[in-house]
């Protein structure tokens, strides 16, 4: 067992470190080269991985870990000063976008209900993917690159409510647990995490430095991001978010930059694999049975998403 798992963890360092030079020097980018080598070790491709789901599971951990250090770069009073584009330009993105979108799947005669939730997830995107982006171009403290920032936050907050209300609207989806109970548990997860980020995490760091040994701050960054992680995971919200908040709490302590550097490399390997994991789940052969409808359709969905952020 620990060969095997000494061999997969091998094929996946020799897989990222082929692909994604190869494709940073054709100017393709590192996304796209974690994405090909996922194909390619995937189910759909050369089989050396057959069941995706576990290692997408588990590399969900780096897009936690990259949203925990951009928190970091984010103080409170800095996010405070966001709130116009986070709250106006999110906002406005995520209901046009839902809007049209959702009036053209009902257009198709899905019935209004698939087109509410259609639209309301394809007005959403993948910040993983459009972090990474941007922050391979070197362009996230630029103006658009902090604008889509504010967007992208905006499309996490907007997340939780959504999948929230999607069990509502189906017949037999009936919640045990009352809406207003839910509420509470997702109100406490963000209280618990606020406190914890606010007072305790700011100790348990005071406490590793003191004790001098080398590896207690490295565990105590780990346990801080994977901690608020978890709690937010226990209310059904999003660990990202959670991930988020805590490094912003965090963002204006005496420790920032020291968590940022003990975070850094746990969080590019993570998300490589990640993007990896993301390559596994494509289904070639559904691909190559309507490339035409795919790629339209994928052209159609970038267009009109383009040209309301545009307006906007």
């Amino acid at each position: 067992m620990h060969g095997h798992g000494l061999q997969l963890a091998l094929v996946f360092l020799l897989a990222a470190v082929i692909a994604v030079p190869l494709f940073k020097r054709f100017g393709l980018g590192a996304v796209l080269g974690y994405l090909a080598a996922g194909v390619v070790l995937g189910p759909f491709g050369a089989r050396v991985i057959k069941d995706a789901e576990p290692v997408l599971a588990a590399s969900e951990i780096g897009v936690v870990m990259m949203l925990f250090v951009i928190g970091l770069e984010l103080s409170p009073s800095r996010l405070m000063v966001m709130r116009k584009p986070v709250f106006g330009a999110g906002g406005l993105q995520v209901a046009l976008t839902g809007l049209v979108l959702g009036a053209m799947a009902l257009a198709f005669g899905p019935g209004w209900k698939a087109a509410l939730v259609i639209g309301a997830a394809l007005a959403l995107s993948s910040t993983a993917v459009s972090l990474q982006l941007l922050s391979e171009r070197k362009a996230l403290n630029t103006e658009h690159g902090r604008l889509a920032f504010a967007i992208l936050l905006f499309q996490d907050i907007a997340a939780i409510p959504l999948i929230a209300a999607i069990p509502l609207l189906g017949v037999a989806a009936a919640s045990p647990d009352p809406v207003w109970k839910d509420v509470l548990k997702a109100l406490a997860a963000i209280f618990a995490v606020v406190i914890g980020g606010r007072f305790l995490l700011r100790q348990l760091f005071r406490l590793a430095a003191r004790i001098g040994v080398p590896e207690m701050p490295t565990a105590s960054a780990l346990l801080a991001v994977l901690g608020a992680a978890w709690v937010m995971s226990l209310a059904g919200l999003s660990m990202g978010l959670g991930a988020f908040l805590a490094g912003v709490l965090l963002a204006d302590s005496e420790f920032r930059h020291e968590i940022e550097s003990q975070i850094e490399p746990f969080k590019g390997l993570l998300l490589g694999l990640f993007f990896m994991a993301v390559g596994m789940s494509i289904d070639l052969k559904l691909i190559a049975a309507q490339p035409g409808m795919i790629v339209l359709g994928a052209f159609a969905l970038l267009l009109i998403k383009s040209a309301i952020l545009f307006g906007i």
